[in-house]
């Protein structure tokens, strides 16, 4: 059998997707109370700039943008983006289950026991939602460290015409929005759900480590 084979019905044996799974696997848990704070405060941020809003907008984004600690928790936040990004990587390679399993890894089972449901929602929302966390992590990098973008930009298109924006500055601007979501209400309706997604998989992510660990556990004793 050959290694396109092999990873066509069998991922599980190839030890490249072994090796991403390992790679996924710790900076998953590593990050993962970073991954939901930013979640969870990034569904709330999508709003701040409405009248209605009551909550501590100011302290709240400060917590999103630097982790209330200035140009250190700027440079934190870059880093976990940066690790976001790679679990996002890491999730697409490791996500094939096989040939004759890809099916069941789109949806949820919710009559399963809770270990399964765990299972499912971790790899179905993973593959539904993975370009839109893509693009939060990036843009969240981009936010944090924006000068290697400009920068690039530079590099391409060098020299700024006359009383135009040029298409990579364009582009750099739509990230930006698109990072909060500043479309209408439709869009912020969107992003303030969806926004929760990095959560729910953090939570999933860190449940199956754990359940995994304990099972570890209790085959092998005397480990």
């Amino acid at each position: 059998m050959s290694a396109w084979q092999r990873w066509l019905e069998h991922p599980e044996h190839v030890w490249v997707r072994n090796a991403f799974l390992q790679v996924h696997l710790w900076v998953g848990v590593g990050a993962g109370l970073y991954i939901t704070l930013m979640s969870v405060s990034g569904s709330i941020l999508v709003y701040s700039n409405r009248p209605s809003a009551r909550f501590p907008v100011e302290w709240l984004a400060d917590l999103h943008g630097n982790l209330v600690s200035g140009s250190t928790g700027r440079l934190v936040n870059g880093v976990g983006a940066i690790c976001v990004t790679l679990l996002c990587l890491t999730g697409a390679v490791i996500w094939w289950p096989g040939i004759q399993h890809w099916r069941r890894s789109l949806t949820v089972d919710w009559k399963a026991h809770f270990g399964r449901v765990n299972w499912d929602l971790h790899s179905s929302l993973g593959f539904w939602c993975l370009l839109l966390v893509l693009m939060w992590a990036i843009s969240g990098i981009y936010l944090c460290f924006p000068q290697p973008f400009s920068a690039l930009v530079d590099l391409l298109e060098p020299g700024v015409p006359s009383g135009k924006l040029r298409f990579g500055d364009q582009v750099l601007f739509w990230l930006s929005n698109l990072h909060f979501g500043r479309f209408g209400w439709f869009s912020q309706t969107v992003w303030t759900v969806f926004g929760l997604v990095p959560a729910v998989l953090s939570f999933t992510g860190v449940f199956l480590y754990c359940h995994r660990m304990i099972y570890k556990r209790i085959s092998n004793p005397n480990t």
